[in-house]
């Protein structure tokens, strides 16, 4: 069996199987004396997995202090091998660019399964539990942008980031039902939604877009990734892979496109364009797939929450250019 397989199939016995566990090890190839970050640390399945395949070194970081927190024993047990940072993953070159450049990066842009399993956390609409979504504890709530921002605001924070077609009736069925009182639980925002939105197929609640949408205008999570497709190529060591696993079609697009720019896969520039504005510089990275990898059929039916993932991945060149 595949190493990286072997190591999956394990950790799925131990009840501990991040998405694409077995794709990202085989992406990220850990090798021994190799320095590694998890920029999404979330429950450690990542970091747990590297520092099983090969005697390295894992730098991991996550916004969330619970997640550091439950970090703690496994920090114990590394006997200094894993070292845990609490910040935003778009803060890595100040947590962390002393310690590179890294062997591998790796971001996870899901949501943790504690996150979505804590009511008090507000994640999921699957649970009546406070309307809050933040991924750290500072910040605006969801609850204050569902409650304080007008209606033209909320419509177009759910048409971009959920992409929901009914944005505007969804929008007007928020300011409505507000005029009684703050929404204040997930339940009551799921219920508004719901009444406002018709089901479209089954098993597909039609908050589902909107709640998306909040999320990720609470966490700012777009901009976040923006920063991060700025920042993690630069800590990446020759020969060095960013590996990043998205789960929704925005994030997705963002990425393919800043990945294929720094690969210089973009249109070539118009025979119209002055010589002075063309660049003429090769490359500094490579994709290591023109097409973004997907969960195998065993990990869907073991993992329903993994089928939209898609997993892309890009390696610094040396600087010759060749093949490390």
């Amino acid at each position: 069996m595949n190493h990286a397989y072997q190591i999956a199939e394990e950790m799925q016995q131990e009840g501990h199987f991040p998405v694409m566990l077995p794709e990202v090890l085989e992406t990220l190839n850990p090798q021994a004396e190799g320095v590694y970050l998890d920029g999404t640390f979330g429950g450690g399945g990542y970091s747990r997995a590297l520092l099983r395949a090969a005697p390295c070194t894992v730098h991991a970081i996550d916004r969330d202090p619970d997640a550091i927190k439950r970090g703690q024993p496994l920090v114990a047990a590394s006997e200094g091998r894993l070292h845990l940072h609490q910040g935003t993953f778009s803060a890595m070159k100040e947590l962390v660019g002393h310690v590179g450049p890294f062997q591998g990066i790796v971001l996870d842009l899901g949501m943790s399964s504690f996150q979505l399993d804590q009511e008090d956390r507000g994640f999921s609409f699957r649970h009546d539990g406070p309307l809050d979504m933040r991924m750290s504890t500072d910040g605006l709530s969801a609850a204050d942008i569902v409650n304080g921002e007008k209606e033209q605001a909320l419509a177009d924070i759910l048409y971009h980031y959920g992409e929901e077609r009914r944005s505007r009736r969804v929008a007007r069925a928020i300011v409505d039902a507000r005029q009684s009182g703050p929404i204040q639980t997930t339940g009551q925002l799921a219920e508004i939604i719901r009444k406002a939105v018709p089901k479209e197929r089954p098993n597909f609640d039609p908050a589902t877009r909107s709640f998306q949408a909040i999320r990720i205008a609470v966490n700012d999570e777009l901009g976040e990734l923006e920063r991060t497709l700025e920042a993690a190529p630069t800590l990446l060591a020759p020969g060095g892979v960013f590996c990043i696993v998205t789960f929704h079609s925005l994030e997705d697009r963002m990425t393919k496109r800043a990945l294929a720019r720094l690969a210089g896969r973009v249109a070539g520039p118009s025979r119209h364009t002055p010589l002075s504005m063309q660049r003429s510089e090769a490359p500094a990275f490579e994709l290591l797939h023109t097409r973004p990898r997907t969960p195998t059929e065993k990990e869907l039916q073991l993992n329903p929450r993994s089928r939209s993932a898609r997993l892309r991945a890009l390696r610094r060149l040396p600087a010759n250019g060749a093949p490390a």
